[in-house]
């Protein structure tokens, strides 16, 4: 099959669940014999154009880099570049992109052509709070049409299934993410670089964005007795105020580390080699960078929205959403128990092998393709 990816910045992901979703689900496709194609921003790449990454061809469309326009003009140009094409499948990611699945829905229905329209609902992006009014009611819009008009909507998370059916009447396909295990050197050289030991920090990974309660993270950090760092990796997303106003909070306290946004090798350092994970989100989808925390073994101190106790299923250490004196007796109690600690991080590890494998959920994504 011929299969178009629509609506993520590109592969190779530079960070962001929905870029990690696509290069990994569109590498499975590939193994399995099938021709995937992947639009891509330049912006997003730094210019780097490659054309091809792990088999998957990649294919550079101009947009305006501003942060209302971006994603939306990108998916236009993509949909039409791609109903030139003789696609088999368009797959479309998030419900902002998926705004415009009626294209490609009307040139099948006048040109009696038969490209599956498949959509991924990552998350409620309108939940963001980046967004201003006229943007969330896009999004709306955006669920809307997904739910209501793709050949097959797939929800990465049980509770986004449940929601989409019973407010839309739609039939969602469950398939969750997968994790990877990251790559990483043999000696941990990458921590040289901030002077970080093993099992010697709390680490996050997150692009800099309100909702993902970095700075529940930070108060309750401030307030822990302890030794440890606090290690945050990740960048803002046309939201410099945010990081701005994280960094300020930050200055008086030289155990946080920003270490920017870091990929592969680095990454996989950092990840390996953390005490634990913090994920402090107000609100997700499936989180990917949780998941690949899971992966790696480490103990998850997670706050209590569905999506965070889906994945961790009883296994991680829980605090209230937007309390972060609750976060902070977590952490400490995290601190103080070191066996529990290690005890969780084989569950979750064993946990995120069996049911987030990549080539599992390519095969499951494959049929949808193929029903």
């Amino acid at each position: 099959m011929k299969i178009y990816m629509i609506g993520q910045k590109g592969v190779p992901s530079q960070g962001g669940g929905v870029e990690r979703y696509v290069e990994e689900l569109s590498r499975e496709l590939v193994l399995r014999g099938h021709d995937v194609f992947v639009y891509c921003r330049s912006g997003y790449t730094g210019g780097k154009e490659k054309r091809e990454h792990r088999g998957i061809k990649l294919i550079y469309v101009p947009t305006f880099y501003t942060k209302h326009l971006e994603a939306i003009v990108h998916t236009f140009l993509c949909t039409i570049h791609a109903l030139r094409q003789k696609a088999d499948v368009l797959h479309y990611q998030a419900i902002g992109p998926s705004s415009l699945i009626w294209i490609p829905k009307w040139v099948n229905k006048i040109l009696k052509k038969k490209t599956k329209v498949v959509v991924t609902y990552h998350c409620k992006d309108y939940k963001h709070q980046k967004w201003n009014i006229f943007a969330r009611w896009y999004l709306r819009l955006g669920e809307r049409m997904a739910a209501k008009y793709a050949d097959v909507l797939i929800a990465n998370s049980k509770g986004l299934a449940s929601y989409a059916g019973k407010k839309y009447g739609s039939n969602p396909v469950y398939i969750p993410y997968g994790a990877r295990a990251l790559p990483k050197s043999q000696d941990a050289k990458h921590l040289k670089k901030w002077n970080l030991e093993t099992g010697g920090y709390i680490f996050i990974m997150s692009r800099f964005i309100k909702h993902k309660g970095i700075h529940y993270l930070i108060d309750a950090y401030k307030t822990l007795d302890t030794t440890k760092k606090l290690v945050i990796a990740g960048d803002g997303a046309y939201t410099n105020d945010y990081k701005q106003f994280l960094l300020k909070k930050a200055a008086d306290h030289p155990n946080i580390i920003f270490v920017g946004n870091q990929t592969g090798e680095v990454l996989g350092d950092l990840l390996e080699n953390a005490y634990c994970f913090a994920q402090p989100s107000e609100a997700e989808g499936l989180s990917i960078a949780l998941l690949e925390a899971m992966k790696a073994g480490k103990a998850c101190v997670v706050s209590d929205i569905p999506e965070n106790l889906e994945a961790v299923q009883g296994n991680g250490i829980v605090f209230e959403n937007k309390n972060s004196v609750d976060l902070a007796e977590k952490l400490q109690y995290a601190l103080k128990s070191p066996e529990k600690v290690e005890q969780l991080g084989a569950l979750l590890k064993n946990q995120a092998d069996v049911q987030n494998d990549w080539e599992r959920i390519a095969e499951k994504t494959e049929s949808v393709y193929i029903a």
